[in-house]
């Protein structure tokens, strides 16, 4: 039962999080797109691990230290938003799981595997 809990508010959190991160004034956060992928929440609500992905690689350490610096106001109002008892300390971690499906894809892409025969229950019998 609780587990469900900690996952709505995971969900909630993640949603307030991408609202919030359009009005932060900080350039390092500006000029490039910025996603949340996932939120974990410790079960007494003190931390949440934020999990981030940037489209612009090269900027990824800007963009990290930037939503480090804008962490106390992100939390300021997700607090004020969204009504718990206590609001979690956000602890941002930079996501690199769609650099790996991607390349992952690629790897399977790459392999030369042949195609089978379709298979339509009757047997092939060739010619002599």
């Amino acid at each position: 039962m609780a587990s469900n809990r900690i996952g709505r508010i995971n969900e909630e959190v993640q949603r307030e999080l991408s609202a919030l991160l359009r009005t932060v004034k900080d350039p390092r956060l500006r000029e490039t797109m910025i996603s949340i992928t996932a939120v974990e929440t410790t079960p007494d609500l003190r931390y949440a691990k934020v999990y981030v992905s940037c489209l612009d690689k090269s900027r990824s350490k800007d963009v990290m230290r930037g939503l480090r610096s804008a962490a106390g106001y992100l939390r300021r109002e997700l607090g004020q938003s969204l009504r718990l008892r206590y609001t979690p300390e956000l602890q941002f971690t930079e996501d690199n799981s769609i650099d790996q499906g991607a390349h992952i894809l690629e790897i399977i892409e790459s392999l030369d595997i042949p195609e089978d025969a379709p298979d339509d229950g009757t047997t092939e019998e060739t010619e002599e």
